[in-house]
Order: C-alpha cells, then structure tokens, then sequence
C-alpha cells in the first residue's frame, strides 16, 4: 500500500535506505545493490528526489555520492514513516512546546553561557544553516551533551557554533555575515545574561 501511495517501489525502498542511514552516503551501484531494484530505475529516482531536497549529492574518488539531506522540511516526518527504529516515534517536532521548553532547558544548564541563539531547523521560517549559536567560554563535553538532547528530539543532527565572548562581540560590532545573517532571519534568543541583542 505505502508503494502505491509514494508512487514507486524503487522509491520506497530509496527512502528506507536512506532514511535508516543518516550521515551516511552511497553511490549507485552500492544502492542497487542495497535495494536490489534495476540501475536505471535508481538513477531516475535518485534524480527525483535530488530535484525536490530529500537527498544531496557529494563527488569523491570519481563516485557521485548521495546521502539524505536531515536539513530538509519534511525530513522528521518521513523518517518517522521510513525510520525502522522504533524510537522514532517519539521524535517530537521543536514546534512543540514541550520540546523548545526541554531544549532551553538543556542550554541554560551549560556552565559559563552567556548567550545563546537558536536558529535554522530548530525555528520555523528560518533559512541560516546554523541552528544554535553558543556564546562564552565553555565545556565542550557540556555542549555535546546539550546538543545530544536536542537531536535527539529533533531526530537529526544539529549544526551548532561555539564563540568566545570577545569574538561574538567582535563580529557584532563589525556586522560580521555570519551573526547579521542569522540576526536577520528568525531566530530565537534563549540566554542573554549581559543583554548583548536586548540593547540593539
């Protein structure tokens, strides 16, 4: 029935295999193989979903590479369709309340936080590839472990900037393009204990 409603047999089995390897990529043939399902086939599909942002391609050692793209809109809800972990049904979108609460959460219990921004998959209507901006002088195995519950929600990986104090002011005073852009766009500010982005 799932093949009829995504319309392709190659196509369903695409978005199993890739939906149950995320970070991972693969050339053709390797998917062919994997899935069992005719080259040609695999290479129109592969073209498809190429086209509409469910998968990205790399080339490397002369091989074009494809992988699952985790920053796609639709790539929590697909996952829980595809994904055959089972807890994947308890991935829970940052649009609800219950997750931003838990996700703040986890930030503000970083030691030494000055500030902190949220951004790109984890704010809706946001176009930056950062998702969360960390600002002071920190405890990277902090970090990691606030960023593990946040992708752990999230079911995906989180792309996240670390900055010193001085640097993050630095750049701001010089409307430096990585903070303008994400200032700009939506964003979200969890922790801003000297009032940096308050005062502008």
């Amino acid at each position: 029935m799932i093949d009829a409603l995504f319309g392709s047999k190659t196509r369903v089995k695409l978005l199993h295999l890739f939906l149950n390897s995320p970070g991972q990529s693969f050339y053709v043939r390797e998917i062919t193989r994997k899935i069992d399902e005719q080259i040609n086939s695999v290479r129109r599909e592969l073209s498809n979903m190429l086209e509409v942002g469910v998968i990205t391609s790399d080339s490397a050692d002369n091989k074009l590479y494809y992988q699952v793209n985790q920053r796609y809109d639709y790539y929590v809800p697909l996952r829980a369709i595809f994904g055959d972990n089972v807890a994947d049904a308890n991935i829970v979108p940052v649009s609800s309340e219950g997750a931003a609460d838990e996700y703040s959460s986890a930030i503000r219990a970083i030691p030494a936080l000055t500030l902190a921004i949220l951004s790109g998959v984890l704010v809706r209507g946001s176009k930056t590839s950062i998702d969360v901006v960390l600002v002071g002088n920190l405890s990277p195995a902090k970090v990691k472990a606030a960023m593990k519950v946040i992708e752990k929600g999230e079911g995906r990986d989180i792309n996240y900037s670390v900055l010193s104090y001085d640097e993050f002011y630095y750049r701001l005073s010089v409307r430096d393009r990585f903070i303008t852009e994400i200032l700009n766009g939506k964003h979200t500010i969890v922790v801003d204990k000297d009032n940096v982005l308050s005062q502008k």
